[in-house]
């Protein structure tokens, strides 16, 4: 019987090498005078002097270079610490609290404070900590202080979503994606800390979006709530980042994130692992493009297309909830989709020119710059490179040191 292809030595090698050429990629992202700068599909940065630097941005870059310097990869540290100082120089608002949307080397440009851009303030500094920076303790205790106090609602068991710089509210909308991301970052930071609370608001908002609400919906996840945690079916907010329907690539991040938690809480919740075989059983079934291949971006609540975009993020989180999966309990589901989505993302969406991955394709599966400029994202791909590499039980957040080829 053929080796299973996350175990076969030289498909290792090749993750390895393929996560070195996103860092290699990415490097020219480091180095400005301000923050993380965006760059083109040829690698080189699109803007100027003006450039406003998000959040989530600013975050996950110094969250991937904590992994892989973790793993191994040298020549990474310049990079944290330019990060690092850019969250806290910039994007914290040093006198009301919190951390703002987006900023220019002189200021903010986007002063509103989400619950989604604090869950990646969260996911740095746990990842920074973890490769000994010496400024991620300062950051997490910050960032933790103000999940805390601003955006838990303990009667509700999950976060709150939005503010403006004052922190006065901005609504009832309640997210799930906002909410996602939190319970990610407050794994690593349980990880990195060991603190219990910081697994107990996970574990929270995991059975109130997953156990409770996609549960209730046939394991499809609910992505719109009002303030009462009501899923509002009929939503339709900004077609890009709270589009209407279904978002299939969110159903497979839960289904990855599930496995992590249940092994984190001491397998202790039997109801995660049928969760996340069943998001992911149900994800692949109807998200899947069958003509051109990919994952699409959102299905309408009767499951036909609603945006037939094909992003690269929903595929590479198909490959890490496949990949973890298999490995969790030999599902032979999972494995035959982990190669499936592989050939296309290798096939398609790996720039094997220039380096990076294409954010999306077209109708053709030729590469098109219709939503991103350039080559804006380094987290996804790079996770879906690593956790293939990772022992059972071992995840994203973990001690990435054990990582062997």
């Amino acid at each position: 019987m053929p080796q299973p292809l996350p175990a076969r030595p030289l498909h290792r090698r090749w993750l390895i090498g393929q996560a070195e050429r996103l860092v290699g990629f990415h490097r020219a992202s480091l180095g400005g005078p301000a923050g993380f700068r965006m760059l083109g599909q040829d690698g080189q940065p699109l803007h100027g002097a003006d450039e406003v630097f998000q959040i989530h941005d600013s975050t996950r870059m110094v969250h991937v270079l904590s992994l892989a310097t973790q793993l191994g990869i040298p020549g990474l540290a310049d990079g944290i610490d330019q990060g690092m100082r850019f969250l806290w120089s910039h994007h914290r608002d040093a006198r009301r609290g919190g951390y703002v949307w987006g900023v220019t080397a002189d200021g903010p440009a986007r002063d509103d404070k989400l619950a989604y851009g604090h869950a990646f303030v969260l996911l740095a500094a746990a990842s920074a900590l973890r490769v000994g920076h010496p400024q991620a303790q300062t950051l997490l205790d910050d960032v933790s202080e103000v999940i805390e106090a601003r955006f838990w609602d303990a009667e509700h068991g999950a976060m709150r979503e939005e503010f403006r710089a004052d922190w006065s509210g901005t609504g009832p909308y309640r997210g799930q994606n906002s909410n996602m991301h939190m319970t990610e970052a407050l794994m690593a930071a349980f990880e990195a800390t060991g603190a219990r609370s910081y697994l107990d608001k996970a574990l929270s908002i995991a059975d109130l979006i997953v156990n409770r609400t996609a549960r209730a919906q046939g394991w499809r996840v609910a992505e719109h709530f009002d303030s009462t945690w009501q899923v509002d079916l009929a939503y339709e907010g900004d077609p890009m980042f709270r589009p209407a329907g279904i978002t299939p690539g969110h159903a497979l991040e839960w289904a990855r994130l599930l496995v992590q938690l249940h092994d984190l809480s001491g397998q202790a919740h039997g109801w995660m692992i049928e969760a996340a075989k069943g998001l992911f059983a149900e994800a692949t079934a109807h998200g899947w493009d069958t003509a051109r291949g990919g994952f699409i971006y959102t299905l309408g609540w009767d499951n036909a297309p609603l945006q037939s975009l094909r992003l690269w993020w929903p595929n590479a989180e198909a490959i890490g909830a496949a990949a973890t999966l298999w490995k969790h309990d030999g599902d032979a589901l999972a494995l035959d989709w982990y190669a499936k989505v592989w050939d296309v993302v290798a096939g398609h969406f790996i720039d094997h020119t220039h380096g990076g991955w294409f954010p999306e394709l077209d109708d053709k599966n030729r590469p098109t710059g219709a939503i991103f400029a350039g080559k804006p994202d380094i987290y996804h791909a790079f996770q879906a490179c690593i956790v293939p590499l990772l022992p059972p039980g071992t995840h994203i957040s973990g001690d990435l040191t054990a990582v062997t080829l």
